[in-house]
């Protein structure tokens, strides 16, 4: 199975080459870790790839879609053809992740993983699992082995991409009420209740935010997914686009292949993934802080600190693409700076260090 062969190609991050990265670091012409975060970046990379001195060379933001049964419920302001008339928009790259991903040097890959409506759209890959999920406040959003081939999906997608040469992958999204099971998600692996971690996603009012706390809270009542299972919690409250990201993220992990998480949504494919492969964790790179409520719960379970606080939460990969550029600033920082001794300039630390001696 493909799933299990990918899972148990997932190990550690290159301790050896982090230690070379940071001695680097440490000893360009600045002081020690003033680079603060671009630092910390560098180093994560070097762990990720095995080699002390980055590259990031192509990179592409991989957008799956998939609609919810859960809709019916009234979770959401828009409805749910939205989900595939957005996805000509990403071809064309006129969406919002179209003008970001292009600034950003990226190309898009958009996934039909499980749109209801039954649209050929030249452009999107059909590697459709099912027409859209369950109503999960009335039952599962799939079944196991659905949700395994999901996972599949990414996981191809993914490794067709790194064998095309892509050496960054950044996760999108697009399902018209889908922060609805990434809350469920977020709830059930983080031990939190519906109203801790329901928020209100696109546009709703009061009223539809009560709905929508509402059916988190049915869905785990009916559903009970266990916390221990990540297919089986990404079966009964998931998405098939959360599925296709989560699998994308293992496809990553398996290669060595740094992995950028967006929003809400993404992330709650990330905790799906460290829920299967707990060393996922180690080759994700976290690249904002949304502006929908439990992101940032969402990004300490998994121990990733965000890159960006830009109040987004528009999702598609928005953030993520947006977080390339500091990708790039934390390669270049590493590769393209000079040490002191390279530079033939004192190094202040050590010879104030000498004069204490």
């Amino acid at each position: 199975m493909l799933l299990t062969e990918t899972v148990n190609k997932i190990g550690v991050l290159d301790q050896q080459a982090m230690a070379k990265a940071k001695e680097r670091l440490d000893n360009l012409i600045k002081p020690p870790g003033s680079l603060g975060q671009l630092e910390r970046v560098a180093v994560r990379l070097a762990g990720i790839s095995g080699q002390p001195r980055p590259h990031i060379g192509k990179r592409v933001v991989i957008v799956m879609a998939g609609d919810h049964g859960v809709v019916d419920e009234g979770v959401s302001a828009a409805p749910r053809d939205v989900t595939w008339q957005m996805l000509p928009t990403f071809i064309k790259g006129v969406a919002g992740i179209g003008v970001l991903a292009r600034h950003a040097g990226a190309s898009i890959t958009v996934v039909d993983v499980g749109v209801a409506a039954d649209v050929d759209i030249p452009g999107v890959l059909k590697r459709r699992v099912r027409a859209g999920t369950g109503n999960i406040a009335a039952g599962p959003a799939m079944t196991r082995e659905e949700a395994v081939a999901a996972l599949e999906v990414g996981i191809d997608v993914a490794l067709a991409e790194i064998a095309g040469g892509a050496t960054l992958l950044a996760l999108g999204d697009m399902g018209i009420g889908n922060t609805t099971p990434s809350s469920a998600i977020l709830a059930v692996l983080g031990g939190y209740s519906a109203g801790e971690v329901t928020g209100r996603g696109t546009m709703i009012n009061d009223e539809v935010l009560e709905k929508k706390r509402q059916a988190v809270a049915r869905a785990l009542e009916i559903n009970r997914p266990n916390p221990f299972d990540g297919v089986d919690v990404l079966a009964k409250v998931g998405g098939l686009e959360i599925a296709g990201l989560a699998g994308v993220v293992l496809g990553c992990a398996s290669k060595r292949v740094p992995v950028l998480v967006d929003g809400f949504i993404t992330a709650a494919a990330a905790l799906i993934a460290a829920a299967i492969k707990p060393e996922a964790k180690n080759y994700m790179l976290a690249s904002h802080l949304s502006g929908e409520h439990g992101h940032g719960l969402m990004l300490e379970l998994l121990g990733l600190t965000p890159m960006l606080h830009m109040g987004m939460r528009l999702g598609e990969g928005t953030g993520a693409a947006l977080a390339m550029h500091i990708i790039d600033a934390a390669c270049r920082v590493l590769d393209e700076m000079v040490t002191f001794e390279e530079a033939g300039v004192m190094d202040m630390e050590e010879e104030m260090l000498h004069k204490e001696d």
